[in-house]
């Protein structure tokens, strides 16, 4: 008589032979820290002295223009307000932006944001990225961070660059797929697992890109000679336009450190590689969607000045608290050091 074979035994997910993760003692998902901790080293009396001057030069002319902001103190500046009307204002002044990192709503249901159709919402992504380039100094840069969304009758998972990758003056200079392991489930298609970040330069021809800066170290011939000279750089390798950094998760066991209240946070890892690459310290970084203050964070944490917009007071309420508690992170970080 043929004995079946237990479940176990036939489910691949818990072989060694079909499963890498069991056989090499791998483990699926890698959590991120409240922190990077390269965002909580201490700044030099001379670089504390130029932020504090830059930040109550801008306090000055936004003030004129935009009023008292929501929150203003150690390089994070937050207005509670509607992004369009406020970088309007900006575009009529002569305050520049040299980097604007932001991930715009996706229009895909989510609280803080007002379904359109698709028209409607190129159309409002065109106006505020034009007032972007408009603000932009002539060297700076425009990170945009998209995924997908539905088109009726046309397709179910259309990525947003798609759409919106040439409605604005911005030269695109590049795609970067940023790739992370968790994400929704699917079964009649594959499961998502990559969002797209659009590199935008106001010229082709000059603008700031800091690649020693963002080198990856891990070479796998670091040795190798050509003629007698090596390769390789000795700082790394640049990095491909291929980025994984997991995504902020929830669930047991499982929820990222730095995870706030809201729905659509970006980990602090990734936005300290573009402020690194497009940006130099003193500089003022936007974000027009400011959410969670990520951003904002990852700015002030590498000496820079952030500029942010957000409409929901809660979400400007979480931010400040964040920033609050990155601060008192970093002063304990130092006092350890």
């Amino acid at each position: 008589m043929k004995v079946p074979e237990s479940e176990d035994k036939v489910r691949k997910i818990a072989s060694q032979e079909h499963n890498n993760y069991l056989a090499e003692g791998m483990t699926l998902h890698k959590a991120t820290q409240s922190v990077p901790s390269s965002l909580l080293q201490s700044f030099s009396e001379d670089l504390k002295c130029k932020l504090s001057i830059k930040q109550k030069l801008l306090e000055t002319q936004l003030f004129q223009v935009l009023g008292s902001p929501f929150y203003a103190d150690n390089g994070f500046i937050l207005y509670n307000c509607d992004s369009t009307d406020f970088l309007h204002k900006l575009s009529l002044t002569n305050i520049n932006i040299d980097l604007t990192i932001t991930s715009p709503p996706y229009n895909i249901g989510k609280e803080y944001e007002t379904p359109m159709s698709v028209d409607e919402y190129v159309e409002f992504c065109s106006q505020w990225m034009s007032k972007i380039y408009e603000i932009t100094k002539p060297d700076g840069a425009f990170w945009l961070n998209v995924g997908h969304f539905q088109v009726p009758n046309k397709g179910l998972c259309v990525p947003i660059p798609y759409l919106l990758w040439d409605k604005s003056p911005f030269y695109l200079l590049q795609e970067v797929v940023w790739q992370y392991g968790a994400g929704i489930s699917t079964k009649y298609r594959l499961s998502p697992r990559n969002e797209k970040w659009l590199f935008y330069v106001k010229d082709s021809q000059r603008y700031t890109f800091n690649l020693d800066d963002i080198r990856d170290p891990n070479v796998k011939y670091p040795h190798q000679k050509k003629n007698g000279k090596y390769r390789c750089n000795p700082l790394g390798k640049n990095p491909s336009d291929v980025w994984e950094f997991p995504k902020i998760t929830t669930g047991n066991k499982r929820s990222s450190r730095e995870r706030t209240g809201h729905p659509a946070q970006f980990p602090l890892g990734i936005v300290e590689k573009v402020v690194k690459a497009s940006s130099n310290q003193v500089e003022v970084v936007l974000d027009p969607f400011a959410g969670s203050g990520s951003t904002g964070i990852a700015a002030a944490g590498l000496g820079r000045i952030f500029l942010g917009f957000e409409i929901k007071s809660d979400y400007c309420t979480m931010a400040v608290n964040r920033f609050k508690a990155f601060q008192i992170a970093r002063k304990n970080f130092s006092a350890q050091a």
